[in-house]
């Protein structure tokens, strides 16, 4: 659970928070892919072609191209890497791989092909996001599996490529990651991470570690069922978190943390790869912390809420981040839920009734509290994690589905590159840390995270120009993972209503 926010609603205050984070899968971190330009007319001679996946019937369903060979024409093309987009452009997809793409007056398009004219159209790789999760809030720290439906969301979404950063189901989620690479469950490829690696915890849904020696117990148990990643929790202590990354790592493995016993340096000192929520649980403020004791939310947010993101306080931690190749991964879109101001959420229509509308009162309740410290925190938060990417560090995205509810999969995840764009960040650069980002820290960018020829065809078709317009990021009429075209208004409609059930 990615900070498996719980809103506790009171007489006294419209909301307070505490937290339950994410937590990552990969290998320790490398440098970012180098991608080549391409020219007008890039063919591959060569490709490692991945096999198409067998689809089952009940996959087909939500399937609308399915061919051996396709060319998308007269498309505008947003290849992931921050490059300005390319207009009039012809890409070939054969076997699940890009294996041809330039200008549409250069490219021929092969005999038999199906051919897809997307003429004011843009494609943009699938999304990698990397704080998502298969649970939503049902009741006060009560988490109900969402297997089916946000699975199908993420994809509608333009979500290709996600980490759980965290589960409350065991081996659920490792399941249903395995169902999907096989073609019988839809989705996105998952990298699936451990339940949480935590100390003593008020949820029930958490196991509370003994020791160091148990954390490394613990990690090598799920990774021996499973796990591709891990995330460690708010009560774990630094010599748990030093076993758990070092069995983590011993077998290729990344982890990442939702903190607040441990302190970002400490975390880095640990060998950490990812830090979640941007800089929201940094607990290296509080001027009386105790070792492996979490201060608390409040005085945590008191303290973060009196740095100077200019001073040296904050621009040391960054480099210090930056120095042991930590990766911090935002999540404005479960922050925004908690302050005043703030647009009311997109895809709360596809709620279970009972839960839309049990949203629909906190977002009131919170529109009316004057008293929040969301508002100062969120503004300044946003500037950290911009600080953070322009000194040179690696900044990833998620959304994190928990809270109070309104975060709903695919829908937030539109909805994080807009609130990234607010951060300061161009919408090129925003799809870049939504994309090929996420790639390179999970070590897939020579497959996914990018276009170009040669890699795995994940890409998102757009009705718009999410280049010059952030928010047609949200009109995405065909998400394609591994070849295969996806109708996301079918996938939508197969859940709308039920979603918080199953």
């Amino acid at each position: 659970m990615s900070p498996i926010w719980r809103l506790v609603f009171t007489s006294a205050t419209a909301a307070r928070w505490t937290g339950a984070a994410g937590r990552g899968t990969v290998e320790r971190m490398r440098t970012p892919h180098r991608l080549g330009a391409w020219s007008a007319l890039i063919l591959a001679p060569a490709l490692l072609a991945a096999q198409r996946p067998k689809l089952s019937p009940s996959v087909h369903d939500y399937v609308s191209v399915d061919t051996t060979v396709v060319a998308l024409t007269h498309v505008r093309v947003i290849d992931g890497t921050g490059a300005a987009p390319k207009d009039d452009q012809t890409l070939v997809i054969k076997d699940g791989d890009i294996v041809a793409m330039g200008s549409a007056s250069a490219i021929k398009v092969p005999d038999g092909a199906q051919v897809m004219d997307l003429t004011g159209k843009s494609v943009i790789p699938g999304l990698v996001m990397m704080h998502e999760h298969l649970y939503y809030p049902t009741g006060p720290g009560v988490y109900g599996a969402d297997y089916v439906s946000f699975s199908r969301l993420y994809l509608a979404g333009g979500v290709t490529s996600m980490r759980t950063a965290g589960n409350v189901g065991g081996y659920a989620d490792l399941n249903l990651a395995a169902a999907i690479k096989a073609g019988t469950a839809v989705g996105p490829w998952i990298d699936a991470t451990a339940p949480y690696v935590n100390g003593p915890s008020p949820f029930t849904q958490m196991y509370a570690l003994k020791d160091s020696a148990d954390a490394q117990r613990f990690v090598a148990f799920w990774a021996d069922a499973g796990a591709t990643s891990f995330k460690a929790y708010m009560n774990i202590t630094r010599p748990e978190l030093r076993a758990a990354v070092r069995e983590a790592h011993r077998r290729g493995l990344k982890i990442t943390g939702h903190l607040c016993s441990v302190t970002y340096r400490e975390a880095a000192d640990a060998g950490i790869d990812d830090l979640e929520h941007g800089f929201f649980v940094a607990t290296d403020f509080v001027k009386d912390k105790q070792p492996d004791l979490c201060p608390g939310q409040n005085p945590g947010m008191n303290a973060l809420a009196a740095v100077d993101p200019k001073a040296p306080e904050f621009t040391s931690l960054v480099q210090y981040l930056i120095a042991h190749h930590v990766a911090v991964t935002s999540t404005l879109t479960v922050f925004e839920t908690f302050t005043p101001g703030q647009p009311f959420p997109p895809g709360t229509d596809v709620l279970d009734p009972i839960l839309k509308a049990q949203y629909e009162q906190g977002y009131t309740r919170i529109s009316q509290d004057t008293s929040t410290r969301f508002k100062r925190l969120l503004a300044l938060d946003r500037v950290m994690e911009l600080a953070f990417a322009r000194a040179g560090g690696l900044l990833i995205a998620g959304t994190d589905p928990t809270g109070g509810g309104g975060v709903i999969p695919g829908y937030s995840d539109q909805r994080e590159a807009e609130l990234l764009v607010g951060n300061g960040f161009t919408p090129l650069e925003a799809i870049r840390i939504c994309t090929l980002n996420g790639a390179t820290y999970l070590g897939r960018a020579d497959r996914v995270g990018s276009i170009a020829v040669g890699k795995q065809a994940d890409l998102v078709v757009i009705d718009g120009n999410p280049a010059a317009d952030i928010n047609d990021i949200a009109k995405v009429t065909l998400v394609f993972k591994q070849g295969v075209g996806y109708d996301p208004a079918k996938i939508i409609e197969s859940v709308k209503g039920k979603v918080g059930l199953f």
